[in-house]
């Protein structure tokens, strides 16, 4: 097990997953400016579900929701800096993903509730990055609680 040791520069692995994700977030909201990675850029709306934007032909994409990308990806790196910022950023940031994908399937992605927007393949992932944010979450850190197998016996 790697332990958080700020003088040493470690990193556990709870905080690596939190630094991953976050920069995986933060590279979303980047491509999602980008045209030919993103089709129909011409077609991106500031916010709504009438944004025509589609990040690699397939996500739902508009200003605001590239924006909430980049924040979450920001807010993932700067608490990947400690075990316990890092826990927390992967437990909420998933609970709020599994907030989205529920919104997503509650609303009609056709009207203005579907402020952010949102598709079908958005929903999914949502439900995806949730479950997988809060299993991070749980299971890494469960490392830090292990003890050594001389001091159980």
């Amino acid at each position: 097990m790697v332990t958080s040791n700020p003088a040493a520069g470690a990193r556990s692995r709870l905080q690596l997953a939190a630094q991953v994700v976050g920069a995986v977030f933060l590279l979303v909201g980047i491509l999602g400016f980008i045209p030919g990675i993103t089709s129909n850029f011409g077609a991106m709306g500031m916010a709504g579900h009438t944004s025509g934007a589609l990040l690699l032909g397939v996500f739902q994409v508009s200003v605001l929701h590239n924006i909430v990308h980049l924040l979450f990806g920001v807010a993932g790196l700067l608490l990947a800096r400690t075990p316990s910022q890092a826990k927390s950023f992967l437990l909420y940031g998933g609970i709020i993903y599994l907030i989205l994908w529920l919104y997503g399937l509650i609303i009609n992605l056709n009207t203005p509730a579907n402020f952010v927007p949102v598709n079908t393949a958005d929903n999914w992932l949502h439900f995806l990055l949730g479950v997988g944010m809060i299993a991070l979450a749980l299971l890494l850190s469960r490392e830090g609680v292990r003890t050594p197998r001389a001091a159980r016996r």
